[in-house]
């Protein structure tokens, strides 16, 4: 569950991402064959992955023992990691019984780092690892440089047959996007 602090955040507090079109381009690509380490020690190459799935993109997760940069807050599309990542770990029953088969978080921290989020969280399913930016150069993801570290714009991208035929972004609040994706499947 949310620390009471993710729980009580208040985003109108937070500055919200604007639409840079940096993701203007991604619907209708077929998903690259970039393999990628998840937490479930598997390496996932979601091109040949048939059916619907949601890849949902995140800057990077804290943990409970490490300081934020500063300044984290305030940068449009930062905060929110842990929100959203709960947010999706609540309703991925729901999500699998609107048809999602597959279910993955996706950032550029390393599998170690996100293997302690996957604990701490209880999370159901796997976050893949993109530290080397393979996916996201091949797909020209937007991301941001913070501190030195190249991190990824937030956003959920929904998958069918290795397609993408949906993408959200920007993402605000983060806690909200589970429930957006949902909304979406289930209006299709």
């Amino acid at each position: 569950m949310f620390r009471v602090a993710e729980a009580a955040i208040d985003w109108s507090a937070i500055p919200a991402p604007k639409d840079d079109g940096g993701a203007a381009h991604l619907t209708g690509l077929a998903w690259p064959a970039k393999p990628l380490l998840g937490t479930d020690g598997a390496v996932h190459d979601l091109s040949g992955r048939a059916g619907l799935g949601v890849v949902f993109v995140y800057p990077k997760t804290g943990r409970p023992d490490v300081l934020a940069a500063d300044g984290w807050d305030m940068i449009p599309g930062a905060k929110g990691c842990t929100p959203q990542t709960c947010a999706f770990r609540d309703l991925a029953n729901d999500l699998g019984d609107a048809g999602v088969g597959f279910l993955f978080g996706l950032s550029t921290q390393t599998t170690q780092w996100q293997q302690e989020a996957v604990t701490r969280l209880h999370l159901s399913y796997p976050l893949l690892s993109d530290a080397a930016l393979l996916l996201a150069d091949a797909l020209r993801l937007p991301r941001m440089d913070v501190g030195g570290e190249v991190l990824l714009n937030r956003m959920a991208l929904i998958l069918q047959d290795g397609i993408i035929i949906k993408v959200f972004y920007p993402v605000f609040p983060p806690d909200q996007n589970a429930a957006d994706v949902l909304g979406w499947l289930r209006e299709r």
